[in-house]
């Protein structure tokens, strides 16, 4: 090849090339747009971890996507209050939220099977019905009729049993009791005689030092400490049978969910699924810690009695089949739920509940 052939052929190649970046930049721009949105969160900033969760979100959408998605946070109350976070996103006052579908039972009972329901599913289980199971699907096929879609974002695993002023020993101990609790398990509480009260998570010691409520469940002892209800009740009781392994949500109106660039939506999928994952881990290392302090600072730990806790969970029983007979929804989802719970339990009990009694049996007797 002569000089000026040679020459000839690298400027066509080089022109070419030229024009393929040319082209190439509107390409990349239209599939990576600078979209700005909000999300409302359910809680108080002063709660890190669960709050922190939405943040976890933003951050790892913004550093994916190189800042060209920009998700800002905003606490419970900044643009609407705590309890009002998905209707929000619903009506479109904002993109999205972080929240529990629990606190929107009172629109519609099948908001609680997306969190948690009394003796319902454990934090595990709860990923593998949404993950693995009929939850993810079954859910947003109902939240589309509220204008929502919902992803996985968090979860505290199982939560304590609440704060009382003193000491509940039988079901007759609990009639008349003014207590601050969410989602479906005020219904059943309300059956055993208690009088459910629903208040965000920054009303709760003020309502509890006032004696406006005579008790209060939350999260479990990282917040409960960071709320300071060991300064306002005595009584710490455990389980929390209503909450398992309650699931955090980011809801996301649904037209803009579906405005966004594919890449986006798998962008923000994994940031949840992150979430989703840091926000337990971060409880299960943290509550251990912060039950020692409560406990050595005075709270009185105790379990809730058998006979409580049969009576719970018989009222709960009789709550889901009178919910069944009013909402189609909460029927076919409960279902679905109930017989991935069956499966799930069985496998618990040959696996991680034999693993752990062993194991805690090594602990009491001062082996670990």
């Amino acid at each position: 090849m002569d000089r000026r052939t040679f020459f000839k052929k690298a400027g066509t190649a080089a022109a070419g090339a030229a024009a393929a970046t040319t082209l190439a930049a509107p390409a990349i721009a239209q599939e990576n747009p600078k979209i700005s949105w909000r999300m409302t969160s359910s809680f108080p900033k002063g709660l890190d971890t669960i709050y922190g969760g939405g943040v976890d979100i933003a951050d790892r959408v913004r550093a994916a996507t190189n800042g060209n998605f920009d998700i800002q946070v905003f606490a419970a109350g900044e643009i609407v209050p705590g309890l009002e976070a998905a209707n929000a996103a619903g009506a479109g006052t904002v993109e999205m939220a972080h929240t529990v579908l629990y606190y929107y039972y009172g629109k519609e009972p099948t908001y609680a099977l997306g969190a948690a329901i009394p003796f319902g599913l454990n934090a595990r289980m709860q990923n593998a019905w949404y993950y693995a199971g009929n939850g993810g699907t079954l859910m947003n096929e109902f939240l589309a009729t509220e204008n929502l879609f919902g992803i996985p974002a968090g979860n505290t695993g199982v939560q304590m049993g609440g704060w009382f002023r003193k000491e509940i020993n039988t079901v007759e101990d609990l009639k008349g009791l003014k207590m601050r609790i969410g989602g479906l398990a005020g219904v059943v509480m309300q059956k055993l005689g208690v009088v459910p009260q629903q208040l965000p998570g920054g009303d709760i010691y003020p309502a509890l030092e006032k004696g406006t409520i005579d008790a209060a469940e939350w999260v479990g002892p990282y917040d409960d400490n960071k709320l300071g209800f060991n300064k306002v009740a005595k009584y710490y009781y455990y389980p929390g049978f209503w909450e398992g392994g309650p699931v955090v949500h980011a809801v996301i109106n649904l037209n803009k969910w579906n405005e966004l660039p594919k890449n986006y939506q798998a962008i923000l999928n994994d940031a949840c699924a992150a979430a989703n994952s840091n926000m337990l881990g971060k409880y299960d290392a943290k509550n251990a810690i912060a039950l020692k302090e409560l406990v050595g600072g005075g709270a009185v730990l105790k379990p809730y009695s058998q006979e409580i806790l049969n009576a719970a969970y018989d009222a709960s029983l009789a709550t889901y089949a009178e919910l069944k007979k009013k909402s189609p929804h909460f029927a076919k989802i409960y279902d679905d739920q109930l017989a991935f719970k069956k499966d799930a339990y069985l496998w618990a009990q040959i696996g991680e509940y034999t693993f752990d009694t062993f194991m805690m049996i090594q602990q009491r007797s001062g082996k670990i």
